[in-house]
């Protein structure tokens, strides 16, 4: 800001400053105040575009507060063959450890291998070795032996234990990240761009057939208007087709419940992540420190529940995650009496007809259609690069 006084978007009086400028002319609309919408918001500040985002709760209240907390190019979506994402990750990953230091973290992960387990240490090793060189400046990966993981993740068991990696990734506090990309955002537009929250986009204002604009409504204080713009982008990831459904098809998306457990660090200690394959099924489930916590997550599942509803953990997913523990932390004991609490978000995947939810692609869409432009899908990781696919869509 150099030679200029810094104002926060949020001083004194903001909401009522955001609330009269509705009627401006927009260029871009964004509904959705989650890490996709507020990654729009920022690129389009950037490029002097007039930018309105709403979002009906608080910013980051649904999904983007309750993922995994992971900045990572996902190891598992290599193994399903996923490189484009992968690689795409990784290089995102290691763009936000530079700009953002403090708010995403390296992380250390430590991948234990056993005996009779599905791919072989080899393989993983062969797999390890792309993945650390998809993004050079990330270090390679290193080979640990039993005294190596007994220093580095106590607790952990070493019967049957075949081989053990260690490799790096990084996590961040999601909603903190969203406010930050937010704040960025509107600082950079320069009176440009604004962005509301507790504001419910209730439905489309059209011309003809044409979307131009939302009809609004306040949850805070009941009052009602209407904004308009040269295009409306649908950015609400798993209820995308609240919106959608005015003018097209819906049923494109499937939502998935990812369920995570909360541990004190007294009870469960460890002080970098741990990924194994559940017993079950083999799906991959980590346990990594976050915030004075140990968080356990996670898993995949159909959300058939109403999304306006509060997301919440089942009894069988927190029976899943906790067998998981057991199995691999044996000798601390732990049990339901030690979990501190629960999280559950649901994802907007794309829904390609896959019997196991896990292999649905985690890849980006933009659908647009008569003046909106569903932006949905994707991961926290790269919402730099759905922003961009979106704004060329736009």
């Amino acid at each position: 800001m150099s030679g200029q006084e810094y104002r926060s978007p949020w001083g004194p009086g903001w909401r009522e400053e955001a609330w009269a400028r509705l009627k401006d002319q927009w260029d871009l609309i964004i509904v959705g105040g989650g890490i996709t919408g507020a990654g729009i918001l920022g690129l389009a500040a950037q490029s002097s575009l007039r930018s309105l985002l709403l979002e009906k709760g608080d910013f980051a209240s649904g999904t983007s507060s309750r993922s995994s907390k992971l900045v990572h190019g996902g190891l598992r979506y290599l193994k399903n063959m996923h490189i484009k994402l992968t690689w795409e990750s990784v290089r995102e990953r290691q763009r936000l450890l530079a700009a953002a230091p403090g708010l995403v973290e390296p992380l250390g992960f430590i991948y234990p291998i056993y005996e009779g387990d599905h791919p072989s240490p080899w393989i993983i090793g062969i797999g390890l070795g792309i993945y650390t060189r998809l993004s050079p400046d990330a270090g390679d990966y290193e080979r640990l032996d039993e005294v190596d993981i007994g220093m580095l993740a106590p607790g952990l068991k070493t019967r049957g234990l075949e081989r053990g990696y260690h490799y790096m990734d990084a996590q961040t506090d999601d909603a903190r990240l969203v406010l930050r990309v937010l704040h960025d955002g509107l600082m950079a537009g320069e009176g440009r761009a604004v962005a509301l929250n507790y504001v419910a986009a209730v439905g489309l204002v059209k011309d003809g057939e044409e979307v131009s604009g939302v009809a609004l409504r306040d949850e805070m204080t009941g009052k009602t208007a209407e904004a308009r713009a040269r295009l409306v982008v649908n950015a609400t990831g798993a209820w995308a087709d609240e919106l959608r459904g005015e003018v097209g098809e819906t049923g494109r998306l499937r939502p998935l419940r990812g369920s995570h457990l909360y541990f004190g660090l007294d009870r469960f200690p460890v002080y970098q992540a741990v990924a194994f394959s559940h017993p079950d099924d083999g799906r991959p489930v980590f346990v990594y420190p976050w915030e004075g916590v140990a968080l356990v997550g996670t898993t995949d599942v159909d959300h058939g529940l109403p999304l306006d509803a509060e997301t919440v953990i089942s009894v069988e997913e927190a029976d899943y995650l906790l067998r998981a523990v057991q199995a691999f932390f044996p000798r601390l004991g732990l049990t339901k009496r030690d979990v501190l609490t629960t999280q559950a978000g649901v994802r907007p995947v794309v829904d390609m007809g896959k019997a196991d939810p896990s292999a649905e692609s985690r890849e980006h869409v933009a659908w647009p259609e008569r003046g909106l432009l569903t932006v949905t899908g994707g991961k926290l990781t790269t919402f730099r690069l759905i922003a961009v696919d979106a704004l060329k869509e736009a």
